[in-house]
């Protein structure tokens, strides 16, 4: 007996107020359709489709290849769409079929496993996901008969006074016999509030032919769909919670779960440390006893064993072991931080290395640079890198000293051991151990100061 999924992201979104198709709404890194998906992948289904609206390539193009689509070209109703989406797999007698929205992500693996054991189990004709809710506004209602065996589903605007009261809502995840499905799905209409095809209609239908109704009951969060932007920033809320949760499970501290930021798609090791304001994007890895924040954005990089980030954002970026990053450091795509390394306060770096043991403590942009193993960087310290055409490499030697106030002018190379002098703008190689310095003469002029404020008190006076 195979399984076959519908997954319906036909939904207009008009809620959103967004450019953006409603399921491709980022959360946790991850599109919301994606999440679904994911869930879904636990059922290892034979088949899914993705029943989608006209024009939505940036959706098609967020699909994974194993998945077919099916294109509602008109919206009638997540009954039509299920009719659109089965007509679109390749159904056979005794198959299940699991139909669900494209944007209930918070729907777990689990749930959705023990829905589909209930159908099998009981030989049910159709099976529904449902939850007692606190607020039903909004929801289909679940209706029992004296038996408390589900008999129909009724959407919020065609309920009942008496029916709004019932608490336990239809989640709108289903698993159905494919046949049975098939024939009701033609026999439903839209004779409703809101002239649609309603898929629960199907259920009163199979009731009505004496096929057996079964329901399970999750908890509310994972019913929880995403219609609008405050709706989404709640979903992403709880998504976050559990990725943390999991996480402190595994052995990653946080001072304040609720104040760090992970994306799903991030690894991190047990005895990580993580501050509040933390936020880890992208394929990013973090090691054990590295510790991060208060108030960091890392992007697609990489912090080694021990290493310390405050304060500071990493963007493609590479940072060793015992490393230290921050306060307010900006590192760029190509940064490269080897063991024992420093970028201190307000420093910025881009496609650069900073080998074993180097410090660049403060006040600095260091950008196309290779700086050598024990090497000091003083403040102030530039890399002028382009040429208004090209640009070009600076080379600091190991163990080189460069004064504070120091500007390299590429290409440049400053020898092993060398210094070079505060304030100096140099274009011309330094020598291993050479002090490379250029400076003006420095002059003094006696009097100045006194002969400067006469000079304004006799402009006053006239």
């Amino acid at each position: 007996m195979a399984v076959k999924a519908v997954v319906l992201a036909a939904g207009s979104g008009t809620r959103m107020k967004s450019q953006v198709p409603k399921v491709l709404h980022d959360i946790a890194g991850k599109p919301m359709v994606e999440w679904v998906l994911d869930a879904l992948s636990s059922l290892e289904p034979a088949e899914t489709v993705v029943v989608i609206p006209e024009n939505a390539d940036a959706v098609v193009g967020a699909l994974p290849d194993h998945v077919t689509v099916a294109v509602q070209h008109e919206q009638l109703g997540t009954g039509h769409a299920t009719q659109v989406g089965i007509d679109a797999a390749n159904l056979e007698p005794g198959d299940s079929v699991v139909v669900m929205p494209a944007d209930t992500p918070l729907l777990t693996a689990e749930t959705l496993g023990d829905l589909v054991n209930l159908h099998q189990r009981t030989g049910s004709s159709a099976t529904c996901l449902t939850a007692c809710v606190s607020d039903p506004t909004g929801y289909g209602r679940v209706v029992r008969n004296g038996w408390d065996k589900v008999v129909r589903i009724v959407e919020h605007k065609d309920a009942t006074a008496k029916e709004r009261d019932i608490d336990e809502v239809n989640g709108g995840v289903y698993a159905f016999d494919a046949e049975l499905l098939a024939t009701a799905l033609k026999a439903i209409n839209q004779d409703n509030v809101q002239g649609e095809y309603y898929l629960p209609d199907v259920f009163s239908i199979l009731v009505e032919e004496g096929h057996s109704i079964s329901a399970h009951k999750t908890v509310e969060d994972e019913l929880a769909g995403v219609n609008s932007q405050d709706q989404l920033a709640s979903v992403a809320a709880v998504v976050r919670a559990r990725l943390n949760r999991q996480w402190m499970q595994a052995g990653v501290w946080m001072q304040d779960p609720s104040a760090v930021y992970i994306d799903a798609s991030v690894r991190l090791e047990a005895g990580a440390r993580l501050l509040p304001g933390v936020h880890l994007e992208g394929d990013t890895q973090v090691a054990a006893r590295a510790e991060i924040g208060p108030d960091v954005y890392i992007l697609d990089s990489e912090v080694g064993e021990g290493a310390r980030i405050w304060y500071s954002v990493i963007r493609q970026a590479s940072i060793g072991a015992e490393a230290e990053v921050g306060p307010y450091v900006s590192l760029r795509p190509g940064a490269e931080l080897r063991d024992g390394s420093k970028a201190g306060t307000f420093v910025e770096m881009k496609n650069t290395v900073v080998r074993e043991g180097a410090k660049v403590p403060h006040l600095a942009y260091i950008g196309d640079a290779d700086i050598g193993e024990n090497a000091n960087v003083g403040a102030g310290t530039i890399t002028a890198n382009y040429d208004g055409f090209e640009k070009h490499r600076t080379i600091v030697g190991k163990g080189a000293k460069i004064g504070s106030n120091t500007v390299l002018v590429a290409p440049v190379e400053i020898g092993e051991r060398a210094f070079t002098g505060a304030g100096s703008v140099l274009s011309e190689d330094v020598s291993d151990g050479a002090l490379g310095i250029e400076r003006s003469q420095q002059k003094e002029i006696p009097g100045y100061a006194d002969r400067r404020r006469e000079r304004h008190e006799r402009k006053k006076a006239d």
